[in-house]
């Protein structure tokens, strides 16, 4: 919903105060997830996937049940994976390829995490609404991308 007004500067600054809190992924993207959840309207799934062996594996999440695995280059978590960037899908069912965790997904943002140039991680959001993410959004969810990936404490190698 372009038109709803959201504080990215204020969840970009609560985001960076969790960090500082706990670097270990587990706490702190769980308390990412729960913070997107109350300030994004509009969203039906918040969530992180971790990659591990080259794929992703379900990471924190607030929202209905997941996909607990993605292959690289399937569907729109694996494509941001296999592509390195981030992926915005006004309408997730034009999407080829799009896994359907959810019937109620209708559009889709998921940003990768990178260490040393490499994704170890991938935040995605769904929404029950068609055209729910703007690129307005999307820069603003990379830079909490950014703030996380200067941030988070991983226990394994991608």
């Amino acid at each position: 919903m372009k038109n709803d007004f959201v504080d990215y500067k204020l969840l970009q600054a609560q985001i960076q105060n969790l960090a500082k809190e706990d670097s270990w992924f587990v706490p702190l993207f769980s308390n990412v997830c729960a913070l997107i959840m109350q300030t994004i309207p509009a969203l039906n799934w918040a969530g992180f996937y971790i990659v591990k062996n080259g794929d992703l594996v379900l990471g924190p999440f607030q929202g209905e049940l997941a996909c607990i695995h993605i292959k690289k280059g399937k569907g729109v978590c694996g494509t941001a994976l296999e592509t390195n960037s981030t992926m915005l899908v006004p309408d997730v069912h034009l999407f080829a390829g799009h896994i359907a965790c959810s019937a109620l997904s209708k559009s889709e943002l998921v940003v990768p995490l990178r260490k040393n140039g490499k994704v170890c991680a991938v935040l995605d959001l769904d929404s029950p609404q068609k055209n729910r993410f703007s690129e307005s959004d999307k820069i603003e969810f990379e830079k909490i991308a950014q703030i996380l990936e200067s941030s988070v404490e991983f226990n394994s190698s991608f």
